[in-house]
């Protein structure tokens, strides 16, 4: 995307036209391929990416096992790559583009001090903090709390009404990667709900019966 005015169409939190100017000024664009690592666990941030067009998935990974933290859309940016390069420290997750994504790069030593000079940029660092927050705490409660067949059903009655669809495409690995689980209880909970007609399985996708 051209580093225009054009650009705050899709950026509309950033209402003070010398905020507009500044992040025009300072900001770098990159695009992303699908299964692209913007951000590794350790990596040393002094950047905030701010996502344009697209999706980012976050997550942290120990071993074999991934736990997904959130997702972050058009118009968001990442709460763990805000945390680290406000803080001056190591990001503690990592994130990868799930489609072709655009992405808005600002050097971290401006956050703090945009916060004090524009209330449109206030106002979307404090949002950030709480959305994530919020999704964070829902999804520590899910698995703390709900089964992993519970949590698995309700993911896939979630894309089917997301995508008005009955067909998910999706792998056993990337739901166990989503659920924090491992790939054979995945199949073997599938395997189930097929028994019981709640799914189908088919090479590539699954299709939500009920």
């Amino acid at each position: 995307m051209e580093a225009t005015l054009d650009l705050f169409k899709e950026l509309k939190s950033f209402s003070e036209p010398e905020l507009q100017k500044e992040i025009l000024k300072h900001a770098k664009f990159i695009k992303a391929n699908k299964g692209d690592i913007l951000i590794k666990e350790g990596q040393y941030l002094n950047f905030l990416p701010i996502v344009i067009k697209g999706l980012l998935r976050v997550y942290q990974q120990n071993e074999d096992r991934e736990i997904l933290l959130y997702y972050v859309g058009p118009e968001q940016t990442c709460m763990m790559s805000l945390s680290s390069a406000y803080f001056d420290y190591y990001s503690t997750a990592n994130g990868i583009a799930m489609e072709q994504s655009e992405i808005l790069v600002l050097p971290a030593h401006l956050i703090a001090e945009w916060q004090l000079k524009y209330p449109s940029w206030n106002k979307f660092i404090l949002r950030t903090f709480k959305s994530r927050y919020d999704e964070l705490l829902n999804a520590f409660g899910n698995v703390a709390f709900k089964p992993i067949n519970v949590r698995l059903k309700e993911y896939l009655t979630a894309y089917v009404k997301n995508e008005s669809s009955n067909k998910i495409p999706v792998s056993h690995q990337t739901l166990a990667n989503d659920l924090g689980t491992t790939r054979v209880v995945i199949s073997r909970i599938l395997k189930q709900f097929e028994k019981e007609k709640l799914v189908k399985l088919h090479r590539g996708y699954i299709q939500l019966i009920s």
